[in-house]
């Protein structure tokens, strides 16, 4: 760990995160590739993280996205961290249900802030209008049929209000409010709205979670343009199934499905 400099704070049940557990232990590092890749190796090399831990980079330099795509992020200025939960009682079948609840608990978080503008853009983005707000990467590791951990890395834009040419759509909370906002006291309330979100799935509320992601979803029941196969059509977004699989009926009546990767959303 000589690369980066590294400072361990556990939280005491006094401090400003009031979950059962999502956050009550929390590692802050001033420098890392991806707290993704610290937070695995940490499994890896040490003695178990109890479920809840969470992995809080200042700065993160290899940053990672879904497919493998960079996550740009100015050192201080946005929230770039990792969460490590037990999932055991999902099966690997319903694992899009955890994409669920990490969407779910970081636009309820944002929700009050931003307004009816915030949506999750399928599968796990988080949007605010037409711009991308954040992004989750979800990295599980199965034992058997069983989830036996997911390392969950959310990148959120807070504070930057200048991003690279190359970054697509980019918006970051200062830029909504026009004022910076404190990380802290945001990780605190994402950790606590994932926290009741994962407890009612936990609880066998599947429907009720499946049902609250459909009702934030970006373009549900809009008219919009898609691309798939290097082919253009219009259509609108009317499910996703249990296995997280986007239904789209086209505008000449089929009810198409893609998988991650399959579609692109033309904003136009």
């Amino acid at each position: 760990m000589n690369e980066f400099k590294l400072q361990i704070i556990i939280i005491l049940q006094n401090n400003i995160f009031s979950g059962l557990f999502v956050g009550q232990n929390l590692i802050t590092l001033k420098e890392v590739d991806s707290t993704n890749t610290f937070l695995k190796n940490t499994l890896s090399n040490s003695k178990p993280l109890p479920e809840g831990t969470v992995i809080m980079a200042e700065s993160q330099y290899a940053g990672r996205g879904q497919q493998m795509n960079k996550w740009n992020s100015d050192p201080g200025k946005n929230l770039t961290f990792s969460l490590l939960l037990n999932p055991t009682f999902l099966a690997v079948a319903n694992q899009f249900d955890l994409t669920r609840v990490i969407s779910l608990g970081v636009h309820d978080a944002l929700e009050p802030l931003l307004g009816d503008k915030l949506k999750i853009k399928w599968p796990n983005d988080v949007y605010y209008a037409d711009g991308k707000l954040g992004g989750i990467l979800i990295e599980n590791l199965l034992q058997g049929g069983q989830i036996r951990q997911s390392v969950i890395g959310i990148g959120l834009n807070v504070n930057q209000d200048v991003f690279p040419d190359w970054v697509p759509n980019p918006v970051s909370v200062k830029q909504i409010l026009q004022q910076d906002y404190d990380l802290r006291a945001l990780l605190s309330e994402i950790c606590s709205h994932i926290e009741a979100y994962y407890l009612q799935l936990k609880a066998g509320k599947i429907d009720f979670v499946r049902k609250a992601y459909l009702n934030r979803l970006y373009w549900l029941n809009e008219q919009h343009a898609f691309r798939s196969n290097g082919s253009v059509f219009e259509g609108e977004i009317k499910a996703v199934k249990d296995n997280g699989i986007l239904v789209i009926k086209s505008n000449i009546g089929a009810e198409l499905e893609f998988s991650f990767k399959e579609i692109e959303f033309l904003n136009r």
